[in-house]
């Protein structure tokens, strides 16, 4: 595969890691789009290229000659990194979604950030830029000591901290979307951000880019979940309350009556999850990637931890 130039936009946890091993591990000229400087990462040999995500000109100036952008930035920057893509004649465009599949999210979803408006844009430009999303789930730095923040990514969305979502391991607490509206248990799939960052990397060399890339750590029940931490940490959640859907709306109920805006936002997390919306199967990348071995989740766990 001839060299190509990749910019991935973003300076959080996920975008360093796909930025090294795009650098590490293909032959390909990768540079990170960045609102300031950073003499940190840039010291580390990280290229930097400090865009303004406001202004058209410059930021479609940055793409010039770049032949793939991948997305980690949501709202109204990528949206316009979309703009500036088509104009500076990009080839290809990931959007940032690195959740569950974005055709399961419900029109007016309060998680969106904007995403949907990326999916609009990238559509209408579809005969201008190839586009593809990164589906993996849940990632599973959310149940780390430090939460997901700790790594560095997710720090503007509300629900980003330690015991955020499902599991407070360090206080031995969960809430729990166990089971759907009919009563079946909730499936999900989780990814760790090493494992998609390497998924990603593979995918730049893909002749063709499907509309979906899926990829998949470990799929489980969210009850499993539970049931995993508690048997490598030896103890009980307690309290641990189960919910359905419908019980996750009342609490969202008392919570918007309050004006508890971060409980509500933790909330919808949890209903997304009940409701099914990182559940996939047939993840594409684990089959065209049969060298990668996703890291599991007992092995992840007790390496955070440090229960060996």
């Amino acid at each position: 595969m001839s060299m190509m130039r990749i910019a991935v936009a973003g300076t959080g946890g996920l975008a360093r890691l796909i930025a090294h091993y795009i650098d590490d591990e293909t032959s390909h000229h990768v540079m990170l789009l960045s609102r300031s400087q950073q003499p940190a990462l840039a010291a580390r040999g990280f290229q930097i290229s400090v865009v303004d995500y406001t202004d058209a000109q410059s930021l479609t100036f940055a793409l010039k000659g770049i032949d793939t952008v991948i997305s980690t930035v949501t709202g109204p920057s990528q949206v316009n990194l979309i703009r500036a893509a088509v104009a500076a004649r990009v080839r290809r465009f990931a959007a940032s979604e690195f959740e569950g599949l974005p055709s399961l999210r419900p029109a007016g979803d309060p998680l969106d950030r904007r995403r949907s408006d990326a999916t609009r844009w990238l559509q209408h430009y579809a005969q201008n830029i190839i586009s593809t999303v990164f589906v993996c789930g849940i990632f599973y730095e959310r149940f780390q000591p430090g939460g997901l923040a700790r790594s560095l990514v997710g720090l503007n969305t509300g629900f980003s901290g330690e015991g955020d979502y499902i599991l407070d391991i360090a206080n031995m607490r969960a809430q729990v979307p166990a089971l759907t509206n009919e009563g079946q248990p909730v499936m999900m799939c989780i990814t760790a951000i090493q494992d998609v960052a390497r998924f990603v990397t593979k995918a730049i060399d893909l002749p063709t880019w499907p509309p979906e890339l899926r990829m998949c750590g470990e799929r489980l029940s969210v009850q499993n979940l539970v049931l995993v931490a508690q048997h490598l940490k030896k103890q009980t959640f307690n309290p641990s309350v189960m919910h359905n859907p419908a019980t996750l709306r009342a609490e969202l109920a008392v919570a918007a009556a309050q004006g508890d805006r971060p409980r509500g936002i933790r909330l919808q997390t949890l209903i997304a999850t009940a409701e099914g919306r990182y559940d996939f199967t047939q993840p594409n990348m684990n089959a065209a990637f049969p060298d990668i071995t996703p890291k599991r989740l007992a092995q992840w766990f007790v390496e955070k931890w440090d229960l060996q």
